[in-house]
């Protein structure tokens, strides 16, 4: 399954090298963080040649949405977005972490939504949701984290 969202991941890099040189280095990383997140989501839906065709889907999807929201953010952005995510997974269950960029209206929002334990290795894990607010435009996505054994998180959808 590894294998099959790194090749979808790599797919999607070589689309966003292929956009126009000007969209800068925002759109291609979201981009190519968007279709490993979308590979990832979509290699969890189905089995067999389903399974396939939902991790490729689930990246182009997951590619293009994150080129929209990557054309729009800027390094301070991404920086809150990265550590409102980190700051979640700490949190109390359902406490938005907030931050509002002071130079524009784009807003990040990260909320723990949910705990557990891992099947197989019983690490903590917690669910949360992103919420990027971007020119007035809202778009959310989900994930999950596992706390390592030093402590530190470890992002596995």
């Amino acid at each position: 399954m590894l294998k099959k969202v790194v090749i979808a991941t790599a797919m999607v890099a070589m689309l966003a090298g292929c956009q126009n040189s000007n969209a800068g280095q925002k759109q291609t990383g979201g981009a190519v963080l968007g279709g490993l997140i979308g590979g990832l989501a979509g290699s969890q839906i189905g089995g067999g040649s389903g399974k396939l065709w939902a991790t490729g889907a689930g990246a182009v999807l997951g590619a293009l949405l994150g080129s929209e929201i990557g054309a729009s953010l800027d390094k301070a952005d991404r920086a809150a977005l990265e550590r409102n995510t980190y700051q979640s997974f700490n949190a109390p269950l359902n406490q938005p972490i907030v931050w509002d960029n002071p130079n524009n209206s784009n807003r990040v929002i990260v909320t723990p939504t949910a705990e557990g334990r891992q099947q197989g290795t019983g690490a903590y894990c917690r669910e949360y949701q992103q919420t990027i607010i971007v020119g007035g435009r809202s778009e959310q996505a989900f994930g999950r984290a596992c706390q390592q054994p030093d402590g530190s998180w470890k992002i596995v959808s």
